[in-house]
């Protein structure tokens, strides 16, 4: 049967008309993910990452701090100077001499960060908005005298009243923005709320582009992500395999599946090595990715339960949104208690086994189904074991 094309899904999701060209990811793993407590990335790791990130065709890639340590700038500035084909971003708060830092490492743009909700400017800046906001403007002016790209970021900015962030990214625009950041700072975005912020951002500027940097605080990172793109927003800030503070980013390998599978926008990447470099940032980071966690967990192409095999045997599609193999991953046909007979026997060929009768094949599904539930888990050695042990005392049964 053939397997229909890899992005036919579901008729009723709603498809996002937006060129290539206009929506792009930048991604902060470099940066946002390192600051997962416990995680401190090598040079040679984080160069690693930026190579594999470029390989996979990420327009801008956020390298780090400069202003955290000697060693951080040394880094950024290697990864500057590496000769990616992606624009290499750092982070900067809005003080000139972070900028000067930031300018060392010889980066392509500087991230302008400041707060603007009244929980920050009162509890952790002690200053005013107006304080805070012409700081911000400042230091715009003063990385684009220097011919910087430039991103301002409003920290906190689903916490900012709406008033005071459309006039603050109006100015930042004003002041010579490439681009805007809305910042779910703490996840608490809806949905709604993050489409709401950008469709009035997208009315109210001329020309900056709009970036959405998403916490996953409540689950709502990819969700909020693309309806920041439904709103208007044309960038999108990943971590990959979601690493970053609390409960992390916006998965990178989500986001990007997400958008060309279900609204089939093509965002000209080399998804086939997806699954590679999650394994890469999984053993620098030392966190465990779930095998259960969408796109790049091990075992969520594993099938077990015999009606889904019956079906993913026919043609995947039928249990599967996207073909593995796209992404560098792998589809695994497994044994348990919800096994069925087709599944066995196309095992049984895999492995170049005859077996000689229906009888043969029941019985060695039966026995799979007891030996799970005795809790064995039916790996390739169980299996030929089961499998040998019921051809055996089938031919012995013969020889009476």
């Amino acid at each position: 049967m053939e397997v229909m094309k890899w992005k036919e899904t579901c008729p009723y999701n709603p498809k996002l008309n937006i060129d290539v060209e206009e929506l792009y990811i930048y991604d902060t793993t470099l940066r946002d993910g390192e600051q997962t407590p416990g995680v401190c990335f090598s040079r040679e790791e984080k160069l690693n990452i930026a190579r594999k990130l470029d390989e996979l065709g990420i327009k801008q890639i956020e390298a780090g701090f400069p202003a955290v340590s000697d060693r951080e700038r040394e880094t950024v500035k290697e990864i500057a100077n590496e000769g990616l084909n992606a624009d290499v971003l750092a982070l900067s708060r809005a003080l000139r001499e972070d900028i000067d830092r930031a300018l060392y490492c010889d980066v392509d743009g500087v991230i302008v960060f400041i707060a603007t909700s009244p929980l920050h400017l009162k509890y952790k800046l002690c200053r005013t908005l107006e304080e805070v906001e012409k700081m911000g403007m400042d230091a715009i002016e003063y990385a684009k005298d220097h011919g910087l790209f430039v991103a301002f970021s409003a920290e906190d900015a689903t916490r900012t009243p709406l008033e005071d962030l459309l006039r603050i990214h109006r100015n930042a625009e004003e002041h010579g923005a490439d681009r805007v950041h809305i910042a779910d700072t703490t996840g608490v975005g809806t949905p709604q709320s993050i489409y709401y912020i950008c469709s009035e951002l997208r009315r109210h500027l001329k020309k900056a582009h709009i970036g959405v940097h998403c916490h996953n605080d409540f689950g709502f990172a990819v969700i909020n992500s693309i309806y920041g793109v439904m709103g208007g927003a044309r960038a999108i800030s990943t971590t990959v395999n979601g690493i970053g503070e609390r409960a992390g980013n916006a998965p990178l390998e989500e986001v990007i599946m997400a958008l060309m599978v279900l609204y089939d926008v093509d965002l000209g990447l080399n998804i086939s090595i997806l699954k590679e470099l999650s394994e890469l940032v999984e053993k620098y980071s030392k966190i465990p990715v779930p095998v259960n966690k969408p796109i790049v967990g091990d075992r969520v192409f594993y099938h077990e339960s015999g009606i889904h095999v019956d079906g993913v045997l026919a043609n995947p599609f039928t249990y599967e949104p996207f073909l593995p193999e796209k992404i560098g991953h792998r589809r695994e046909i497994v044994f348990g208690k919800h096994s069925g007979g087709r599944g066995v026997r196309a095992k049984l060929k895999k492995m170049g086994i005859e077996v000689v009768s229906d009888d043969d094949l029941l019985e060695i599904v039966k026995r799979i189904k007891e030996t799970r539930e005795k809790g064995t888990e039916i790996d390739d050695r169980v299996f030929r074991s089961i499998v040998e042990d019921v051809i055996k005392n089938k031919k012995n049964e013969g020889s009476k």
